[in-house]
């Protein structure tokens, strides 16, 4: 088992490196000048300042040249400056990534519950109403994309109903209740979706644990319904539904794009926004390497916990 981490751990080098390449070249391909933006709209920056401007920030020099600098500085830990608002990148993440982490964990916390129940149900009850109706929202919370499922629980919650407000963060150390009513809205938002993928994948692998010979013969010694149910059929369907369900929640990182963006939250989502519009090469590279690296963390942590569940393959590895 510890060696299977050391060995996952040993690929996190190529697999970053190859992110923060192809996230340095594309950057890159982005229209328009990085250091007009960082000017501003003067009519009197001249050519002399312009170029300046380039040799101070490296940008004059090949990208090959770029790339290695950037590199030695993510070694060190320092992401580089940013064009816009000369702020370190690194500081930056300091303060906004605790916000990106706290508003994906509450929508993972929404969407697991829910979906682990109604997808049980709707399996064990298939064909009944509870189960097309399981089916109904699952079909509703795949299809409706981000963006229009927060601009409607804005409209119907903080417009007609005023129960919570549209947009705005308060710290959690600053004001609990206050930081729990900011994110509630935009958690929902992410938390549908996620609860619809995960409902459709729990209802589908307990059901085919249903359907196994090993089912039936529990059933066939008598056991009550719930035992089986917990002892046989469950930590069988888990599997599957680890691997699916892993993978969607270190996909709530790189989804809170739109949906900071929506309900004004200051976290990494709005800030690589940002950085994309004003061609803000520092920021985008530096945060698109941290989150890949998150993504990839939280995958590892999704394979250790296969393996828990798995007896099978603690042994195999």
């Amino acid at each position: 088992m510890i060696a299977y981490i050391l060995r996952r751990l040993a690929l996190l080098v190529p697999v970053l490196f190859g992110v923060a390449l192809v996230t340095f070249t594309l950057v890159r391909l982005i229209p328009g000048d990085a250091t007009l933006l960082a000017i501003g709209v003067d009519q009197r920056a001249t050519p002399e300042v312009r170029e300046a401007l380039r040799r101070s920030y490296g940008l004059d020099q090949p990208q090959p040249v770029q790339f290695a600098r950037w590199i030695g500085k993510v070694v060190q830990g320092e992401l580089g400056t940013s064009l816009r608002t000369r702020r370190s990148v690194t500081t930056e993440l300091r303060l906004r990534l605790p916000v990106t982490i706290e508003l994906a964990t509450l929508a993972a916390l929404l969407a697991t519950g829910p979906a682990l129940v109604a997808g049980v149900l709707a399996a064990v009850r298939r064909n009944s109403a509870l189960d097309y109706a399981a089916t109904v929202v699952t079909l509703l919370g795949v299809s409706v994309p981000n963006f229009l499922l927060a601009t409607l629980l804005v409209l119907v919650f903080s417009f007609w109903l005023r129960w919570l407000p549209p947009i705005g963060y308060v710290p959690f150390r600053e004001a609990p209740l206050e930081n729990l009513k900011d994110l509630l809205l935009p958690a929902i938002s992410l938390a549908l979706p996620l609860a619809a993928v995960l409902m459709r994948n729990i209802r589908s692998a307990t059901l085919e644990v249903l359907g196994q010979d090993h089912v039936r013969v529990a059933r066939a010694k008598g056991l009550r319904e719930s035992r089986v149910l917990l002892r046989h059929v469950l930590p069988n369907a888990a599997l599957p539904v680890i691997t699916v369900g892993g993978i969607q929640v270190a996909g709530l990182l790189g989804g809170t794009v739109i949906v900071e963006t929506i309900f004004g939250l200051p976290g990494v989502g709005r800030y690589i926004y940002e950085a994309i519009g004003n061609r803000d090469y520092p920021v985008v590279q530096g945060v698109t390497l941290v989150v890949a690296t998150l993504f990839v963390l939280v995958s590892l942590g999704v394979d250790i916990l296969y393996a828990v569940v798995d007896p099978r393959l603690r042994g195999g590895r």
